[in-house]
């Protein structure tokens, strides 16, 4: 009789990939209750138990603030605007760009303001705090990442692809603090502005 060889387990999460897993199912629910989530509920998002929590962080503040350096890493939007088709006409690219950073900022603000609206102000430790200059590096890399989108028109362009991607930022930023419901421009809007203007030029040849 042949014997049935033992079946080999499914090798473990590592524990960077617990925690990056931890923080996926907690993103939501920290944007929709801020510092009210309890770490029961994270549980259940994740479909883990409470104590697998407590295994990868020291306590429910360390999830809510590794919550915010997730929400503000650039790499996800990144990776958004690297695979937009260099292809496309330039509007294209811009206005899909402009969604891929809007959903970017929008998530960034939702969990933070969350965060901050029900009390989270933890006072963190020096080795715990964001490195110098971070927030500046982030936008860097963003700009970057548009100019490079811009970069293949570069000889039909006024500007420079590098000055007319800070300005393209600019808008978009300005949008999302000023715009209310009812006059917030499209993408679409801010791209033709960005490119042609506001004038007419039908009536101004007149």
């Amino acid at each position: 009789m042949t014997e049935t060889p033992p079946r080999r387990r499914a090798p473990g999460m590592t524990p960077e990939h617990r925690r990056a897993m931890i923080v996926a199912a907690a993103l939501p629910l920290v944007a929709e209750y801020g510092a009210a989530i309890t770490t029961s509920q994270i549980a259940r998002a994740a479909g883990i138990g409470e104590a697998t929590i407590f295994r990868a962080f020291k306590d429910k503040d360390e999830v809510l603030d590794a919550c915010v350096t997730e929400a503000v890493n650039p790499d996800h939007v990144l990776r958004e605007l690297a695979s937009i088709p260099l292809d496309q006409p330039l509007p294209v690219r811009l206005s899909d760009a402009a969604e891929a950073i809007r959903a970017h900022l929008e998530r960034m603000g939702t969990v933070v303001g969350s965060l901050h609206a029900s009390g989270h102000r933890r006072d963190r430790s020096p080795a715990d705090r964001p490195p110098p200059g971070s927030r500046e590096q982030s936008m860097r890399v963003v700009r970057e990442a548009v100019t490079d989108l811009i970069e293949p028109d570069r000889a039909a362009l006024r500007l420079e692809p590098e000055k007319l991607a800070s300005i393209f930022l600019g808008m978009l930023f300005t949008r999302l603090h000023f715009a209310s419901a009812d006059t917030e421009p499209t993408s679409e809007d801010l791209v033709d502005v960005l490119l042609h203007g506001s004038l007419d030029d039908s009536r101004s040849a007149t």
